[in-house]
């Protein structure tokens, strides 16, 4: 079982297309909605592919920041989910910057979650132990 779930406001100043461009950067989703709400639209985002991940582990590898990445998802991890920050701003350019107080993302993280039958499997294929900043052992994508 996997379940990706991505959701971010939308504030009245943002363009609605540019917000679903910076999730689409990071994840290939199943469906996206813009939802009205109070006091500001949510985009939702949903996938039950683990291929889903797939951008944003190629981005974390760029980026040089597993080590950073895998603590939060540790420290993250309830059960059998992990749940994540990101900044809007830096997804809308293809980068991951995480997020840890809403003033370090002025329109709003994006909020991942993401729940699975074998959460740490999937923990060490997006983000593995590292030595030197470089990837211990590369896992092949898990079957959930």
């Amino acid at each position: 079982m996997f379940i990706l779930t991505v959701t971010c406001e939308v504030r009245p100043t943002e363009d609605k297309d540019k917000v679903v461009k910076a999730v689409t950067n990071l994840f290939s989703l199943d469906k996206i909605e813009v939802v009205e709400d109070y006091p500001y639209d949510r985009l939702v985002g949903e996938s039950s592919k683990i291929e889903s991940l797939v951008k944003l582990h190629r981005i974390l590898r760029q980026e040089r920041i597993l080590d950073t990445f895998r603590s939060v998802l540790l420290n993250n991890k309830v059960g059998n989910t992990t749940e994540f920050r990101l900044n809007k701003q830096s997804a809308y350019i293809g980068r991951v910057t995480l997020v840890t107080l809403d003033s370090e993302s002025p329109l709003g993280p994006i909020t991942v979650r993401i729940v699975s039958d074998k959460i740490d499997d999937v923990i060490d294929w997006l983000a593995p132990k590292t030595v030197g900043g470089h990837p211990i052992q590369e896992r092949k994508i898990p079957k959930v």
